[in-house]
């Protein structure tokens, strides 16, 4: 097998979570890691065997030995690094949001069509065993014409005012943050399984916290709460969102709402759907991954639990274990690289063959439905995506 040379840039929580993924692909070699904190990113390349450690991501573009760059980032270093890279040849991998706006997305588009690139984005949900059975049964009909989408997508990470993290800083995280961080997810998950695009919105936006307080250190994604909240410190005025309510419209007529919020006390990571057709309805929780429901009208609803002898054939591929053997979050980001690696390995061109991942086109999709969603709060109307 042909060993591929990669970089991870980011050492918080989800450059971990990349490297972590990416040691359990056979012949993928993680040469560098890059990162502004030196010490924790010297921690993981101890832990992980990283022979690298830099602390300027330019670096990477003078090194031709490695071939794809992972970006894990804040979100407005997305576009700067993306772009070189694509400009040095090299295949990209980035967190999302691709850019927190949709010109800066489109240009990337552009430019990895032109110089074809391998991009993805890290939309992960889709790689659970149980969401590609889901869309195998949709789009082997199923579950029958689609008549309407809801669900939510609830944390409570920033529940308190003292909860702080770079994503609630507008000129780091953009103008869109529940929505972008945690809403991109559910509507790209939604688009994926029923095979139809959100075409117009209708969002109400909601701001809890005006003002939060600042800690004197930075805080990781999530690991605030771990600490103990601290009562004073410095004052800082928020601007997006810790609340969005948003109906949608899709392509086939159909309609759907998704909640999405930030400050549900109690709800750790709470990504849900529903999908109601003509034929019978699926219900899918990430806090229980291992089990879908289906429910019916005139007979017993069902709970199909996660073996690879019950799923479709082409879902299975994405079961690593046996039935009763439960699978994460962090088989997702490992089956999402393992088909960008062997589309790559396979000298596959991006634009001509198929893919099995989601790329920068997803994620200018993306950025287009937050856009649209910032518009219609502001508008007060419903605006076409």
């Amino acid at each position: 097998m042909e060993n591929i040379s990669c970089a991870v840039i980011g050492s918080g929580f989800m450059g971990a979570a990349h490297v972590e993924a990416l040691r359990r692909i056979p012949g993928v070699q993680i040469a560098a890691i890059v990162s502004d904190d030196r010490s924790r990113a010297r921690q993981i390349a101890g832990e992980f065997g990283i022979p690298k450690v830099l602390t300027e991501w330019q670096a990477l573009t003078e090194m031709p030995d490695i071939r794809v760059i992972h970006n894990c980032t804040p979100n407005n270093l997305h576009y700067p690094i993306n772009k070189a890279m694509i400009m040095t040849g090299k295949h990209v991998i980035s967190e999302k949001p691709l850019t927190i706006n949709s010109r800066e997305a489109e240009e990337l588009v552009r430019l990895a069509e032109e110089r074809k690139v391998v991009t993805a984005i890290n939309f992960n949900y889709r790689f659970y065993p149980l969401l590609q059975h889901v869309r195998a049964m949709i789009a082997g009909g199923e579950v029958g014409d689609i008549y309407y989408v809801h669900g939510h997508y609830l944390q409570d990470w920033l529940f308190y005012d003292t909860d702080y993290n770079w994503r609630l800083e507008t000129k780091i995280s953009g103008e869109s943050r529940a929505m972008a961080d945690i809403g991109s997810h559910w509507c790209d998950m939604v688009q994926f399984l029923t095979g139809h695009r959100i075409e117009s919105v209708f969002a109400r936006l909601t701001t809890i916290h005006k003002q939060r307080i600042k800690p004197d250190h930075a805080a990781e994604t999530f690991k605030g709460k771990e600490e103990k909240a601290k009562k004073s410190g410095e004052k800082i005025g928020i601007g997006t969102e810790d609340i969005a309510t948003v109906m949608l419209n899709f392509d086939n007529g159909s309609g759907g709402v998704v909640t999405v919020s930030q400050v549900s006390a109690g709800r750790k990571n709470h990504f849900s759907f529903e999908i109601d057709g003509s034929l019978k309805a699926v219900a899918w929780n990430q806090e229980n991954p291992n089990e879908l429901w289906i429910g019916y009208r005139d007979r017993p609803n069902e709970i199909l639990i996660k073996d690879p002898s019950l799923l479709d054939p082409e879902a299975r591929g994405y079961a690593h274990y046996p039935g009763g053997h439960p699978e994460g979050y962090p088989d997702g980001p490992k089956n999402l690289f393992n088909n960008v690696y062997t589309f790559i390995r396979k000298g596959k061109t991006p634009g001509r063959d198929p893919q099995d991942f989601p790329d920068f086109s997803d994620g200018l999709r993306a950025n287009r439905i937050v856009d649209a969603v910032i518009r219609s709060h502001r508008e007060g109307k419903w605006v076409k995506v």
